[in-house]
């Protein structure tokens, strides 16, 4: 179900689906992964002070409209929207990263690219909220000083929403 391409582009990896997924699906369950005790460049942070990595997980490039997420509380990818066959499978790196070991200037040519990718230690709270954040990075947000947690701030903009739409 899941491939990984070897490019020739400055992309170098990525993971591939050879079948199509639905919006929602599990494409994979992350099982087999080695902990370590700092970041890497294809490691995943899967809480404030773990790192993983995993065949699956270094390969996955990112994207400003990525079409799938990291579920770190359940160690699980799953789709974000639908994905056709052969589509390469990317996601947001802060959505797992606070301060990533490399930043990088993003080149995924999405409309709302934020150009440079460093974690989201380096991103406002209205950009964060625009994402699926793991409950990590929420709480580290939280933490440093943001006035209160991004989920709560989804879930205010929600409630804001169905009011404004019922007046």
């Amino acid at each position: 179900m899941l491939e990984i391409r070897f490019n020739k582009d400055e992309k170098g990896k990525s993971l591939i689906t050879k079948v199509p997924i639905k919006k929602g699906e599990i494409l994979h369950k992350i099982a087999n992964y080695n902990q370590i005790s700092s970041a890497t460049f294809t490691s995943v942070q899967i809480s404030k002070d773990i790192n993983i990595e995993e065949l699956y997980l270094g390969h996955l490039n990112h994207s400003c409209d990525p079409n799938i997420i990291i579920d770190t509380g359940n160690l699980e990818i799953r789709a974000l929207k639908d994905i056709q066959s052969n589509e390469e499978l990317t996601f947001f790196y802060p959505s797992t990263e606070w301060d990533m070991s490399t930043p990088f200037a993003c080149k995924c040519g999405a409309s709302q690219c934020l150009r440079i990718i460093s974690g989201a230690k380096y991103l406002s709270i209205d950009v964060l909220s625009h994402y699926f954040i793991n409950k990590h990075i929420d709480a580290m947000s939280y933490e440093n000083g943001i006035i209160q947690s991004i989920s709560q701030q989804k879930h205010e903009h929600q409630a804001f929403t169905v009011i404004s739409a019922s007046i």
